[in-house]
C-alpha cells in the first residue's frame, strides 16, 4: 500500500508486476462473497487499486493505448502520449463520448482489470456494504481516478457506473456521510461522471436535490468542506449548463440563496467556493426562461 504511492515509476512496475493486480481483485471478490467488507487486508487492496488507476489514461502503456483508443481522426495535435487530450476542441471531445471501448475481455488480466467493469461493480459494491472511511474513499477515489480523462475509456467507465451498474444511489448515499474525505471524494466523482452529456438527465434526477442540501448555508472555514462546496458548485454548474429543466429542478430544491450566499461571502472572495458559486450563478442566469422564477 504504501510502495503504490511512491509515484508513476513505482505504479509501473507495479501495475506490470505479474498476477499483483489479479491477486488484489481476487482478495476483495473473496471477501465480498463471505460478506466481510470490513476486513482491514481488504481496505489495503482497495487502496492499493485506487493508487494504481491513478494517471492510469495518460500511464498506459502504448500497446494498450493503441486497442483502447480508436482511430484518432480530426485531430491537429502531434503528442503521443496517451490520454493527453487537453488541447483538443469541444466537438472532439464530445465524440469521444459516444465513442465505445473495444469489446470486454472476459477473463481480464492485468492492468486490463483496472478499468473492467467486474471491478467497477466490486468498487461500487464496497462503497454499499462497507463501514470503513478508508475503504469508502478509496473505491470512491478509484472510479474517480478512472472517470477523470477525456478519452473515451474513462467516459466508457462513467456509463458502467451510472447506467451499467446503477451505481448512483450508493454513491448519492456518501453525500451524506459525516466523514469529510469521503464526503469531498463522493462529489469529485460526481464531478466527473456529470462532465458526460449522456449521463447528465440521469444524475441529476438521481442526485441533484442532494447536491443542493450538502451545500453550506456560507462559505465554510475548512479548506475541505471548502473544496467540496466548490466541487459540488461545478458538479450543478455541468449539470444545468445546457438544461433548462435541471436549472428549474435546482431552483425547486432551494439552491439559489445558498449559491447566492457563498459567492457573495465577503471575507473569502477569492475562494474556491465562492468563485465557482459565482460561475454557476453566471451559467444559471443564461436561462432567460427562468428570470421572473429566479426574481421571486
Amino acid at each position: 500500500r504504501n510502495m503504490s504511492s511512491a509515484g508513476p515509476e513505482g505504479r509501473k512496475k507495479m501495475r506490470e508486476c505479474d498476477g499483483l493486480i489479479d491477486s488484489l481483485v481476487y482478495y476483495i471478490q473473496g471477501t465480498i462473497a463471505d460478506h466481510e467488507p470490513n476486513d482491514k487486508a481488504t481496505e489495503n487492496c482497495v487502496c492499493i487499486l485506487h493508487n494504481l488507476s491513478y494517471q492510469l489514461e495518460i500511464e498506459l502503456p502504448e500497446s494498450y493505448a493503441q486497442s483502447i483508443y480508436m482511430q484518432r481522426r480530426n485531430t491537429s495535435h502531434n503528442d503521443k502520449t496517451p490520454g493527453c487530450f487537453g488541447t483538443r476542441s469541444r466537438k472532439v471531445k464530445e465524440k469521444q463520448q459516444d465513442t465505445p471501448l473495444p469489446e470486454e475481455k472476459s477473463n481480464p488480466r492485468g492492468v486490463e482489470s483496472l478499468w473492467h467493469s467486474t471491478l467497477i461493480r466490486i468498487y461500487l459494491s464496497l462503497i454499499a456494504k462497507s463501514t470503513r472511511n478508508y475503504t469508502q474513499e478509496a473505491s470512491l477515489g478509484a472510479l474517480q481516478n478512472l472517470t477523470a480523462g477525456t478519452g473515451p475509456m474513462p467516459f466508457a467507465v462513467a456509463r458502467a457506473v451510472v447506467q451499467k451498474a446503477n451505481g448512483l444511489p450508493s454513491i448519492r448515499t456518501m453525500l451524506h456521510v459525516s466523514h469529510p474525505a469521503v464526503k469531498k471524494t463522493a462529489v469529485s466523482l460526481l464531478r466527473n461522471l456529470s462532465r458526460n452529456t449522456s449521463l447528465q438527465s440521469d444524475i441529476a434526477r438521481e442526485v441533484l436535490p442532494d447536491l443542493v442540501s450538502i451545500l453550506p448555508e456560507s462559505v465554510p472555514a475548512s479548506d475541505i468542506l471548502c473544496e467540496t462546496t466548490a466541487s459540488v458548485c461545478y458538479t450543478l454548474y455541468n449539470l444545468t449548463q445546457s438544461s433548462s429543466h435541471n436549472a428549474r429542478l435546482l431552483l425547486s430544491a432551494d439552491g439559489l440563496p445558498k449559491i447566492i450566499t457563498i459567492s457573495m461571502n465577503d471575507s473569502n472572495m477569492f475562494s474556491k467556493a465562492s468563485r465557482a458559486a459565482s460561475v454557476l450563478l453566471y451559467s444559471l442566469w443564461s436561462h432567460t426562461d427562468l428570470h421572473s422564477a429566479y426574481k421571486k
